[in-house]
């Protein structure tokens, strides 16, 4: 049940960082529908000073409500309209993060009715994105194409990685989802120990002493056991790259399968624990956090992340708010054993909508628009709340690199560019969250000595046998 509540706690944990930015308003050409008025700019008379002021104060009508629903992402809407201010719609946010409903059904139910409510965006969590790209609410989804958006140009102007198209495309391969987040995954390490164990802490020369491949980071945590260190905290540590790396997804044609990445996470677990080559936490305990401040078991080299796990997990915890402080500033990033991704937001339009070209102007600024007034230049550059999170354009990040302190004046933005290109996208179910968090179990049982290996996988299908009875288990 620790390990359990622990991989749950994971998909929580992310809520308070997985919120989006701002922009400035620019039309988009030929779209009468949604390209603000311009009124001819004219000198007033004496005479016309009332009537002009009296028109000043009167609101501009509408031309009709986009709805959108979301567990809890106001911010980019909200900053849309901030900056969008002669936008000629309402938008009316619709949230669910503390109702008492099940966000997914209620969606599905209001995209399905198609009433004075029904959704014209919805924002979808990766966990769920599936359900919504490929699965059976899929049939609910706008190509952005049949919005009005230049998919292919704009795709390449921002240069999109290709696991955030595979993750948002539809069953026939055409993009209805995308993210603005960059949520490809790094190995983020600690410098100090790094220099103690093989002499520097070069960033290039430590990525070929932990990677590519397990191997290599198993050799490098017998090496790290001599000076006394752990390589991560817990063996669990490592499961988001070796899940997101594997070969196929769990289920292929409606069968179970274990590829062979993830089956091997039994021994690569199994070996990281019984050499003693971590603390043996678990992921999101308190334990574990203490291990970003140097008061575990035995100080621990690193963690897998995403930008989010650099400016929120590890900047929260690590015991300082500036170098010398804590483990503050003694960080550097550098691409992991395996390539992977963790977290994001997908931004869907309903097909149904009756303001595809204002909600296709919506969509374009969120995922597709590279330039300095888009959302993901702000979100980049740390203008919402001052924090820098890698967005998924690649062209805007090399427009402002992101050199933080925490991390010794590294940019972060050059690594994560480098690591979304590693990521896949093209191996995930709409069962992931569930199916996980029994394997992990049954891995924890096997790991620590409670069940045989092959006891373990049998429990494991046995599980999803009996919990999930449309899928084949053989």
């Amino acid at each position: 049940m620790k390990r359990l509540a622990a991989l749950l706690l994971s998909f929580l944990v992310i809520i308070p960082f997985i919120m989006a930015g701002c922009g400035t308003s620019g039309g988009i050409t030929g779209s009468p529908d949604v390209t603000p008025a311009v009124s001819a700019e004219v000198t007033p008379t004496p005479s016309e000073d009332a009537a002009e002021q009296d028109a000043a104060n009167t609101p501009v009508p509408k031309k009709g409500v986009i709805h959108v629903y979301s567990l809890y992402n106001y911010e980019i809407i909200s900053k849309f309209i901030e900056h969008h201010p002669d936008f000629p719609y309402e938008i009316k946010m619709h949230l669910f993060a503390t109702a008492e409903i099940d966000f997914n059904k209620h969606l599905v139910e209001q995209l399905d009715s198609g009433g004075e409510d029904a959704p014209d965006i919805y924002l979808i969590e990766i966990t769920d994105v599936y359900k919504y790209s490929k699965g059976d609410a899929a049939r609910y989804a706008a190509p952005y194409k049949d919005l009005g958006i230049d998919v292919d140009n704009l795709v390449k102007e921002a240069d999109i990685p290709q696991y955030v198209i595979d993750v948002g495309a539809n069953p026939e391969g055409r993009i209805v989802g995308l993210t603005y987040h960059g949520t490809g995954g790094a190995f983020i390490y600690r410098r100090s120990i790094a220099k103690e164990v093989w002499g520097t802490d070069d960033p290039e020369i430590i990525q070929s002493k932990i990677g590519p491949g397990w191997e290599k980071f198993l050799d490098a945590a017998a090496d790290l056991k001599e000076k006394g260190y752990g390589i991560v905290s817990g063996y669990d540590d490592i499961w988001k790259a070796v899940e997101n790396s594997a070969e196929v997804p769990w289920v292929v044609d409606g069968r179970l399968v274990i590829g062979p990445r993830r089956e091997a996470f039994l021994d690569l677990a199994k070996q990281l624990h019984d050499n003693r080559y971590t603390n043996n936490t678990s992921s999101w305990t308190d334990e574990w956090y203490a291990d970003m401040r140097d008061e575990g078991q035995k100080k621990i080299f690193g963690f897998l992340g995403p930008s989010w796990f650099v400016e929120f997990i590890i900047r929260n915890n690590c015991g300082g708010k500036e170098p010398g402080e804590g483990t503050y500033g003694d960080w550097a990033v550098c691409e992991p054993p395996a390539g992977f991704f963790w977290g994001g937001t997908w931004v869907f339009a309903s097909k149904n909508t009756r303001h595809k070209d204002a909600v296709g102007y919506i969509i374009k600024w969120i995922t597709l628009d590279s330039s300095d007034t888009g959302l993901q230049y702000l979100w980049a550059t740390g203008a919402i709340d001052g924090r820098r999170e890698a967005a998924a354009s690649g062209t805007v990040m090399r427009k402002c690199p992101a050199q933080l302190d925490i991390l010794g004046c590294q940019d972060m933005f050059e690594v994560y560019d480098r690591c979304a290109r590693l990521a896949k996208g093209n191996n995930i179910t709409e069962y992931d969250a569930w199916i996980n968090s029994v394997w992990l179990d049954e891995v924890c049982e096997y790991v620590e000595g409670r069940k045989t290996r092959e006891q373990a996988i049998s429990d494991f299908k046995q599980k999803v046998k009996s919990e999930l009875p449309d899928i084949i288990v053989e």
